[in-house]
């Protein structure tokens, strides 16, 4: 068998990126480069041993319009630190429609938290989303009493520059957001073009592709680097944001697609909601049209770290149509109920007969299709601790691995890699490239 190809999709580099790279843990702080800078000192970061065993209330609001990768990862990640977060919707309604057509339920409106008291609150961006954040009195009122008792803030995106920035929130801070908004943000404060910036008691992030370092950052800040370091371990974070991303690519063959290629990503109880958020945000920007199933008796569904997610369709309306791509989220929950569900099977196992693209990322590899016959002959990677369970391991320490018809992927922090290579093969690598530094990856 030939050796992979690999697909770059940024500038190339004079050599190749090792793929089977073990991704390194690095500090999740960018500071300012400006010569009169200075280092950020951890002393005046919160006490790891005074407070790294308490329970930390975090607050996540949420609106209509709102970038739902950047409410969702640090969700996740603070859910997985073992952090209480509240998910509040700003308007009337719990359940939310955020950017992409994608469905979240809140657990609690604004109005709900006003009495309580947070050791973060986090703002999500997105258009409008940032600004309906901006413009929510209740909000305002509550993220200033958290300024005024010297406790965490952050903020993503554009909400940097639309809603901390907009209430007095950065007066003399260094600060970032997404790059369209700086020049607003510079009004407001010290503006630097970080990937995650930290001043004071404010951290700030850029975009989507930003979200897991920030999410990261914040662990950090909360419960110190030790626990940083646990976290984000298993996320499988990209090893080094200089480098360029690259695909291995086995066997290729083009993906037959109609010119908005219809999708089908399935969700289920337990399925793992970073990857599922993440594949159907990107693949919806690259103008796809991404139908989410759900194999549940009901459209909502509670993923693996709690975040509840409503379907387009369950999957008996779903099955009633072709698609030119199945793509499988993972989560262990989620991944166990794929497997055992005969009608999705059957579809995957009628996708490989017709020689259609499908696709599966994290436990899913290893739990759906692997058991099933549908990696027989085929090269795979999943989540490191289930590779054993793949008959041919040979690629598994690439983060992302297309053979022929099928594409795999190794968990939360390689779905952007993973979505990013779907889009390459059906959108084209120079569209690809503009999706991904839209993206800021």
């Amino acid at each position: 068998m030939a050796a992979p190809i690999l697909r770059h999709l940024t500038t190339p580099f004079p050599s190749f990126i090792k793929l089977n790279q073990t991704p390194k843990i690095h500090s999740f702080f960018t500071l300012s480069t400006h010569p009169n800078s200075r280092k950020f000192s951890r002393g005046t970061s919160i006490s790891v041993s005074a407070m790294a065993s308490a329970t930390k209330k975090v607050l996540v609001p949420i609106a209509n319009g709102t970038e739902p990768i950047e409410a969702i990862v640090p969700i996740d990640i603070l859910r997985r630190a073992g952090a209480e977060v509240i998910v509040a919707s700003v308007e009337n309604q719990l359940q939310i429609e955020v950017m992409y057509g994608i469905k979240i339920v809140a657990d609690a409106l604004i109005s709900d938290c006003v009495d309580t008291e947070f050791d973060l609150i986090s703002l999500p961006g997105g258009v409008p989303g940032a600004a309906n954040l901006g413009n929510c009195k209740i909000l305002e009122s509550i993220v200033k009493k958290q300024a005024e008792n010297g406790k965490l803030y952050a903020a993503i995106c554009a909400a940097p520059a639309v809603a901390l920035g907009s209430w007095g929130l950065l007066k003399g801070l260094k600060a970032t957001c997404y790059p369209s908004y700086m020049e607003e943000l510079s009004s407001h404060a010290i503006a630097v073009e970080s990937r995650v910036q930290k001043d004071a008691k404010v951290v700030t992030s850029r975009g989507p592709a930003t979200s897991i370092e920030y999410a990261v950052a914040l662990v950090e800040e909360l419960y110190g680097k030790e626990k940083a370091n646990e976290v984000s371990s298993p996320l499988l974070m990209r090893p080094n944001h200089s480098e360029e991303f690259a695909f291995a690519e086995l066997n290729s063959v083009n993906w037959t697609l109609t010119s908005k290629p219809r999708i089908l990503v399935p969700i289920a109880n337990g399925s793992e909601e970073m990857e599922a958020t993440i594949i159907i945000d990107v693949l919806r920007r690259a103008n796809a049209q991404v139908v989410v199933a759900s194999l549940e008796d009901k459209l909502e569904i509670v993923a693996s770290r709690k975040v509840k997610l409503v379907a387009d369709v369950l999957l008996d309306e779903a099955a009633k149509q072709s698609y030119d791509l199945i793509v499988l989220p993972g989560g262990l929950g989620g991944a166990e109920t794929f497997a055992k569900s005969e009608k999705l099977v059957d579809m995957l196992k009628k996708q490989r007969e017709s020689s259609k693209p499908y696709g599966a990322m994290c436990a899913s590899p290893a739990l759906v299709l692997e058991p099933h016959g549908l990696l027989k002959g085929k090269k795979a990677t999943a989540f490191p601790a289930l590779c054993n369970k793949l008959s041919d391991p040979s690629e598994a320490e690439n983060r992302v691995v297309v053979d022929g018809n099928l594409v795999t992927s190794r968990g939360p922090g390689t779905t952007m890699e993973f979505a990013l290579a779907i889009a390459d093969k059906f959108i084209g690598h120079k569209e690809t490239l503009d999706l991904a530094k839209e993206m800021l990856f």
